[in-house]
């Protein structure tokens, strides 16, 4: 395990969060799906991680690694968990739109739009959101991941509520089950879009 603890994410590391999330979310096929071609997502990944990490600390909850962000966590609230546009765009989503283009975020929103319909379906109750989580990729694999999620999995058993997520890279799921979530939904988006794995994990102890 590499040597680090989680904080809340501080105002000095945003752009270094958001250069790491850049990275780990670079061939997620979320992204992909949104920009099949690599040179012309490269510059996108900040612009959407910006506006990530930026909702998170405005409307939610965001944790990085120290003494340097090696990884990021965005976690949104009981109460809080729906992802709104006004939201969106108080965290800066209108630099991202423009940069993508209009048939980018068509894809984009269609994607957004079936994980919001299984949220709200499968998710009626109280719970925390795990928005986003991500490491840097030379140093995935060395228990950051866990460590990023470990102090919102704590709050949540102690105050009896469940977490929830979604992936669309199968490999995340040994790691999230792991962490005590197993698999609600798994469907892929019309249209030839990328499988959508949705996750739940029950309150320990």
């Amino acid at each position: 395990m590499l040597a680090s603890r989680t904080v809340r994410l501080a105002d000095a590391w945003s752009d270094e969060a958001v250069a790491v999330l850049a990275r780990a979310f670079f061939d997620d096929p979320q992204f992909v799906y949104l920009e099949p071609d690599d040179d012309r997502r490269r510059p996108l990944m900040p612009l959407f991680m910006s506006v990530g990490v930026r909702y998170g600390r405005l409307f939610g909850e965001a944790y990085a690694t120290d003494p340097q962000p090696l990884g990021g966590a965005i976690w949104l609230p009981p109460g809080h968990t729906e992802v709104l546009p006004d939201r969106l765009a108080e965290a800066g989503m209108a630099a991202a739109e423009e940069a993508a283009g209009p048939d980018a975020m068509a894809r984009f929103g269609a994607f957004m739009e079936v994980g919001a319909m299984l949220h709200r379906r499968d998710m009626p109750m109280p719970h925390w959101y795990l928005m986003i989580l991500g490491v840097d990729p030379p140093v995935q694999g060395r228990g950051l991941g866990g460590s990023l999620i470990q102090p919102v999995l704590d709050r949540a058993d102690r105050d009896g509520l469940p977490c929830y997520l979604e992936t669309a890279k199968a490999r995340n799921l040994p790691f999230y089950r792991k962490h005590g979530f197993e698999v609600l939904t798994e469907g892929s988006l019309p249209g030839g879009g990328p499988t959508l794995w949705t996750m739940k994990r029950e309150p320990k102890g």
